[in-house]
């Protein structure tokens, strides 16, 4: 006869719904953990952020464009060289020939003891920095004149002298003439009682104000030496002077 005892009881098969539920029960309980690792993370990076900018110029507003604060200045010198003096002739001539010298009567046929004279003026632009430092480079050819001066015997020959005055922008200088060559002069080459040779170079550091605040005017002067010889008949020359200027002194 047989007999069944609890310890000999049949196991009860755990059914598949017992078994899902178990391991959704892991799951979630995993799940859980996550989350809370998750939060702990957050938590530990989590920073406020804040930021400031600032331009170097000054911002528009309403949506207007600004403007800016940094820059660079210019720097112009003009000059001109009308005669009789026009005030609004001012150009700018910065290579070789350059602008054209209006000599007096007999510039093309000078004989023996001759001076003509011509005027420049000088001057920086509205918007300009200051020029402190204007020098004028002895003469040399000009750039694409042609010239009839076999050997540069006329060239050689030729003596210069010129002067320098300082005056208000826009007025009219003193006419340029052999009045302008006193011993009250500012020479630049030459002097009251000696001339020099065309290429040589100024002897004066000139000054222009900022702004068109003032002008420089030279009256230069050429002359063929009483003594010149008759093989310097039927030349010609075209000598070109550059004013260099800076805007510091140098």
């Amino acid at each position: 006869m047989s007999q069944t005892s609890e310890f000999d009881a049949p196991e009860t098969p755990v059914g598949p719904s017992l078994k899902k539920r178990s391991t959704k029960q892991k799951a979630f309980a995993v799940l859980a953990a996550g989350l809370v690792l998750g939060v702990g993370a957050t938590v530990t990076l989590a920073v406020w952020n804040d930021s400031e900018w600032v331009v170097g110029g000054t911002a528009g507003a309403g949506g207007d464009p600004g403007t800016p604060g940094v820059g660079t200045s210019t720097f112009e010198v003009q000059q001109n060289t009308s005669s009789p003096f026009v005030a609004d002739e001012w150009t700018d001539e910065e290579t070789n020939p350059g602008g054209s010298l209006v000599f007096t009567a007999g510039a093309l046929t000078l004989t023996p003891g001759d001076s003509i004279y011509a005027p420049v003026s000088l001057s920086t632009t509205d918007g300009s920095v200051a020029a402190p430092s204007v020098r004028l480079s002895g003469a040399v050819d000009a750039t694409n004149i042609p010239t009839e001066d076999a050997d540069g015997l006329l060239a050689d020959a030729l003596q210069l002298r010129v002067v320098v005055a300082t005056g208000a922008r826009d007025a009219a200088p003193a006419t340029c003439s052999d009045a302008s060559f006193g011993l009250g002069a500012t020479f630049v080459v030459g002097s009251a009682t000696t001339t020099a040779a065309l290429d040589t170079a100024g002897a004066t550091v000139d000054a222009l104000a900022a702004d068109s605040g003032n002008q420089l005017n030279y009256c230069f002067e050429i002359s063929l030496p009483g003594d010149a010889p008759d093989t310097l008949q039927g030349r010609t020359v075209a000598p070109a002077w550059q004013f260099v200027s800076s805007s510091e002194l140098i």
